[in-house]
């Protein structure tokens, strides 16, 4: 499949985004998507993706994937789609290596918690974390907080799953996307760049692909049982017809592989059928379209809900998982009343901010968790709570 090298016209174009917050010269090395991809990097957030968990909380064993692992398999994959696609890549990356900015430790089961724990006090959204992460929480540069990302950017992390407003979005918009799209307009209402749409489907194939390759090294399902999910059935004797007795780390590994290419080389062929038939003349245009541009084909998305509800029964559902996880959302259950009754208990600067009253101090509180690493938690619940309750981690 031959590269292209040019942008294609509903391509976001760096040289004419719609700027920042705080505007700035430009840079005489980067691109302005470039310039956001490394502040993304060098952030203080993008690093404690490091010792955040996507299953298996750390303890688990060295080899599973982490937050940060998880997070540079998206991006490579949305910089493939994006280069194949004639799209921005470099935007593509930066909305795949942000998407997970505002994700608590220990998951899905410490964000459950941590919702339960705002239900009263305005909710709690990874996706609307991940903004106030890189709008307000980051304190690095002089002038402002947060790192002055670009609109597309905001945008595409914003949006990446579909428009937040209009007569077919049944959730109700969390407040910080509300007050912030006041002093920013990011077009709730359309569907985010096509840049941000790679980004999203990257998601979905990274994280099933992996899943599937850590539950297997893991032991919480075989071969035999995966198979009868039909896609990976087809693979696996694919596999076997073209290496026969392959070691099973090695039948891994293939696998893997061969469902990222599968997944993206469909993903590939439907949007360039989509992108044909819709013509759009813009980034502007291709936003405006009544369905995403970027897609899978039909198969390919029936194939990814069944290998998606097979990791849920057998994976995600696992005792193994579930008994973690479940200490886990303890673990967050009872940070979360403790610190917000004292804020004492927090380190200075967070204290500093609770008592300010800038900010609701449940608010605080939640951005003060969402921001732990897993470790963090584990040594602040045990610190607080006492060994008697944390002993089970």
């Amino acid at each position: 499949m031959a590269l292209r090298l040019t942008l294609a016209p509903y391509a976001s174009d760096a040289t004419r985004s719609r700027g920042r917050i705080h505007p700035e010269p430009p840079s005489r090395t980067r691109s302005e998507f470039q310039r956001d991809r490394d502040r993304v990097l060098h952030s203080t957030a993008f690093r404690r993706l490091a010792h955040k968990c996507q299953v298996f909380v750390p303890l688990d064993g060295d080899h599973f994937r982490t937050r940060l692992t998880h997070t540079i398999e998206v991006g490579q994959i949305a910089r493939a789609l994006a280069r194949t696609l004639a799209l921005d890549e470099d935007l593509a990356e930066t909305i795949a290596l942000a998407h997970d900015l505002g994700h608590t430790p220990f998951g899905h089961a410490g964000e459950s918690a941590l919702t339960a724990c705002m239900a009263d006090h305005g909710g709690f959204d990874h996706n609307a974390q991940a903004l106030r992460v890189v709008t307000r929480l980051e304190r690095r540069y002089a002038r402002y907080d947060g790192l002055d990302l670009t609109w597309e950017t905001l945008e595409g992390l914003v949006k990446h799953n579909g428009p937040l407003r209009g007569p077919h979005v049944a959730h109700r918009l969390h407040p910080y996307i509300e007050a912030f799209d006041r002093v920013f307009p990011l077009e709730l209402e359309s569907f985010p760049g096509l840049e941000a749409q790679c980004a999203t489907l990257a998601d979905d194939i990274a994280y099933s692909s992996h899943d599937t390759d850590d539950g297997l090294r893991a032991g919480l399902f075989g071969l035999d049982e995966i198979a009868s999910v039909p896609f990976i059935g087809a693979l696996l004797a694919e596999i076997e017809a073209l290496h026969p007795g392959l070691e099973r780390q090695r039948v891994f590994h293939e696998l893997t592989r061969r469902v990222i290419t599968r997944f993206v080389e469909d993903v590939i062929d439907e949007s360039t059928r989509r992108l044909a038939a819709a013509a759009p003349k813009s980034a502007e245009e291709a936003r405006r379209a009544q369905t995403p541009l970027i897609g899978f084909s039909q198969s390919s998305a029936q194939a990814l809900i069944e290998l998606k509800r097979f990791l849920f029964k057998n994976m995600y559902r696992h005792p193994r998982v579930i008994g973690v996880w479940e200490e886990a959302r303890s673990a967050i259950s009872f940070l979360f009343p403790a610190l917000n009754a004292d804020p004492s208990l927090m380190p200075p600067e967070w204290e500093r901010l609770a008592a300010q009253g800038k900010e609701p101090r449940a608010q605080v509180v939640a951005d003060y968790i969402a921001g732990m690493t897993d470790r963090y938690a584990l040594n602040e619940y045990r610190r607080l709570a006492g060994g008697a309750q944390a002993k089970a981690f």
